[in-house]
């Protein structure tokens, strides 16, 4: 290799005396350089430079010692690779590990001040103070392996969160495009990841194992655990006897188990996972059941049914199963025992150690949200509570493994259950049913017929009422038909929300209250209610109405109706258990949930919801008020674009207006439409562009502050991008979870689409794709509204709040310039 060539400051290191490679320590006279190595005191790890595959790029890396094959474990600078160029790794003056490429620059450090740096027999690479204290490990840094005392979880107190990712290419240890990690919400169970989309997940921890694991079991060869206390959530193992075993995850996205064997000297594959199509996950969608012994591998759960007959038919299992029979939790429900299956997705479920089954049953009857509840621990008989409260998501039946569930079920399908004998007494049973299900069904026929008659007749007053509404500006009757919109009952809707009680509020907007309620049925909904002293009027409610009555998307917010009686105004809408994204990335403690694939999957949602609403949809709608906290989370975290008072609607060709009335929300708006009243689709690739970095960054585009000059957010993002600094944007939250690639790739997107031209920012169709590729970028422009300062200039003093949220305010400007 050729000699470095560093500037005065690091000429002395030329005189250091370099290791044998018997020295498993660094310090300010013991270097790594060139072809010479460190070696754990047992010699089990070395420690060097190397180039992977065909790579003329080198790198600083841990393999085995004593094996012919060399395995990469872990890799220091894996995303800044040394170029062309010698590196020496060394304590530098101030007391800092570094990895120094030629010129001098530091392109990997720990950055903390120890005076010794050692590998240790683990293959740890450790730092470590005057005192032998340790104050940073590569074990908390894991690369695509996992080995014998790493930990792949997060520690709750100092936030490290450890978890695999799979190199580039054979050539490339760079981040790739799988995730390996042990999520902590609901209850703990590892999930794989590519691309930010779920591959696969072991289901939770039950004592003995991972429910969706059965191939992990006691063994000869190595011990696994799962910890969980306030401190840290964590899983690991360890090895037993000589035995050399590894965990890694491969760049298609596939988590295998190798051990070392020596008569053959090569790697030999123990575990895999995912194994087959069942793994898949949600394969069989909600309250689906997945099992290879069938043909086809989906079908619903006992009891339930496909909720689409022609999409299940034809092989398109997405949208799942429903019960045959609908719950009626407060005439009474109860439970069904299904054995042998992975336990669903606990993300969002609750547990409790203490409880035993029965108390785990009681629990679960009396909360008419509770779906389905199991044993925690199934060891001893069994222990502690696990619920969930939503569609049973990912299950698969085993022919002997798998776990115990109980589902909740309406009492008629537990009678059903129940029924069983031999011979004439089955004959007499069947005959008895029969009779009484003949006369159950003559009553509910008669029942539903009397309710119908008196539905339609309330539904006749209330088409009434809006044609009344109509005389008075709102609405009219062809309308209302053009929408079929279901209309729900005040009644109805007052006692789903216990009379509109404080307990239900979920917040409050310019347009009013939203409550949370639950239908007769179970359903979960949001209610919006139109208050009095509404900033947003009517208006605004027929807007929203006509905008979204007919959308359907995955990432747009579902209406369910309406409700207008009287003085009351009101829109159903799917409930959204994760409230809105800004609840998540402007909250110190909540934005560590949302690591980077997550976040990418929000931002692509929310690109992919505007270009249906800009190109797919019925008409071409501006939503004109898009910011973080009108984008809702569902329970998997999908985003769904929200309020729609503010959003217009295109026809034909039009692709520009005017107003004289400019909406939207400081920090949001574009610069023409904030001072000219133009507004376009390019209007909402403007705010599309402010809420990818404010996700990228977790700071807010309106309040930035910065101690090194007065920009907003948008200009310090774009400062940093003309420097190549534009990693210093990230958050912090983000950094043991991102792909650079990735956030380097949707930072410049965002930019691009908050430049100053309306004629220079991308379509949403362009943003999808460029999200999506991995092609060049045109260089970015300087964006719209550079400064804060820019932003109430152009807003003038007469700004009129219209709307106010937690984070920011919706402004109404009567005048525009």
């Amino acid at each position: 290799m050729e000699g470095l060539k560093l500037p005065f400051l690091f000429s002395s290191l030329f005189s250091i005396l370099i290791i044998s490679n018997a020295v498993d320590i660094i310090t300010k006279t013991q270097s790594v350089i060139g072809n010479n190595t460190i070696v754990s005191s047992g010699g089990s790890f070395e420690m060097g430079f190397f180039s992977p595959g065909n790579s003329r790029n080198t790198y600083l890396g841990i393999w085995y010692k004593k094996i012919s094959v060399r395995t990469i474990v872990w890799v220091a600078n894996r995303e800044i690779p040394l170029v062309n160029s010698s590196g020496i790794l060394t304590i530098i003056d101030r007391g800092i590990l570094a990895l120094v490429n030629g010129t001098g620059s530091v392109i990997w450090s720990p950055n903390v001040t120890g005076p010794v740096a050692q590998l240790m027999e683990s293959g740890n690479l450790v730092v470590k103070d005057a005192n032998n204290n340790i104050l940073w490990q590569s074990f908390d840094y894991p690369c695509d392996t996992l080995l014998p005392g790493m930990k792949l979880g997060k520690n709750f107190v100092t936030g490290i969160e450890r978890h695999l990712s799979s190199w580039k290419s054979s050539d490339d240890p760079a981040r790739g495009k799988c995730t390996y990690l042990c999520d902590p919400q609901g209850y703990p169970q590892n999930i794989l990841f590519s691309d930010s989309v779920e591959v696969f997940r072991t289901g939770p921890w039950n004592g003995l194992g991972f429910s969706g694991n059965p191939n992990l079991k006691p063994n000869s060869i190595y011990t696994y655990e799962l910890v969980y206390t306030k401190e840290e959530v964590y899983y690991g193992y360890q090895l037993l006897g000589s035995v050399v075993s590894r965990v890694t995850l491969s760049q298609n996205g596939v988590a295998q188990r190798w051990t070392w064997v020596d008569r053959t000297q090569e790697w030999v594959i123990y575990l895999t996972a995912p194994t087959d199509t069942c793994d898949t996950y949600k394969m069989c969608g909600p309250n689906g059941n997945c099992n290879v012994a069938n043909s086809p591998v989906c079908g619903c759960l006992s009891k339930f049914v496909p909720q689409n007959q022609t999409e299940w038919r034809s092989g398109d299992w997405s949208n799942g199963c429903v019960r045959r029979t609908t719950l009626d939790c407060h005439n009474g429900d109860g439970f069904l025992k299904y054995s042998h299956y992975k336990m669903p997705d606990t993300r969002y479920s609750w547990f409790d150690k203490s409880m035993t089954l029965r108390e785990c049953e009681m629990w679960c009857l009396k909360n008419c949200s509770c779906m389905a509840y199991t044993s925690l621990d199934i060891r001893g008989g069994g222990s502690g509570c696990l619920l969930w409260f939503d569609e049973l998501i990912d299950m698969r039946q085993y022919s002997d493994n798998g776990q115990d569930i109980y589902i909740r079920m309406a009492s008629s399908e537990l009678f059903q259950q129940e029924v069983g004998f031999n011979g004439k007494k089955r004959e007499i049973v069947a005959v008895t049913l029969a009779l009484l299900i003949g006369l159950l069904l003559l009553g509910v026929s008669l029942t539903c017929y009397l309710r119908k008659k008196k539905r339609k007749n309330s539904q006749l007053n209330r088409e009434g009422n809006l044609v009344q509404n109509s005389k008075q500006g709102y609405t009219d009757k062809s309308q209302n038909d053009d929408l079929e919109l279901p209309l729900f009952d005040l009644t109805e809707i007052a006692n789903s929300t216990n009379n509109f009680s404080i307990n239900n509020k979920l917040g409050e907007g310019g347009f009013g209250p939203v409550y949370k309620g639950m239908l007769e049925g179970g359903q979960e909904i949001a209610v919006k209610r139109l208050s009095k002293d509404s900033s947003q009027g009517l208006d605004e409610f027929k807007n929203e109405v006509i905008c979204i009555a007919k959308l359907q998307h995955r990432n747009l917010v579902k209406l369910l109706g309406c409700c207008i009686q009287g003085e009351e105004k009101m829109l159903i809408y799917e409930y959204m258990p994760n409230k809105s994204l800004d609840y998540f990335i402007f909250d110190q403690t909540q934005s560590g949930l949302l690591v980077w694939p997550k976040r990418f999957h929000i931002i692509n949602g929310i690109a992919r919801g505007l270009l249906y609403l800009h190109q797919d949809s019925r008409l071409r709608i501006i939503h004109r008020d898009l910011k973080a906290s009108n984008i809702l989370l569902d329970i998997d975290m999908n985003p769904k674009i929200s309020d729609f008072g503010m959003a217009r609607s295109f026809r034909g060709n039009e692709i520009e207006a005017n107003t004289k009335k400019v909406v939207g929300t400081y920090g949001y708006m574009s610069p023409e439409y904030a001072v000219d009243g133009l507004f376009s689709v390019k209007s909402d690739v403007f705010s599309f562009g402010v809420l990818v970095l404010e996700i990228v960054s977790g700071k807010k585009n309106r309040g930035f502050y910065h101690r090194d000059h007065h920009l907003n957010l948008l200009g310090h993002a774009w400062r940093l991008y003309k420097e190549d600094r534009s990693l210093e944007l990230i958050d912090e939250a983000l950094w043991d979870s991102c792909y650079l690639t990735e956030v380097l790739r949707s930072i410049h997107v965002g930019l691009l689409c908050v430049q100053q031209s309306p004629e220079d920012r991308p379509s949403m169709s362009s943003v999808v794709l460029m999200l999506g590729s991995e092609g060049g970028l045109p260089q970015a422009k300087q964006p719209g509204f550079f400064t804060e300062r820019n932003v109430l200039e152009a807003a003038g003093s007469s700004s009129k709040v219209a709307t106010a949220s937690a984070n920011e305010m919706t402004i109404t400007l009567l005048n525009a310039r």
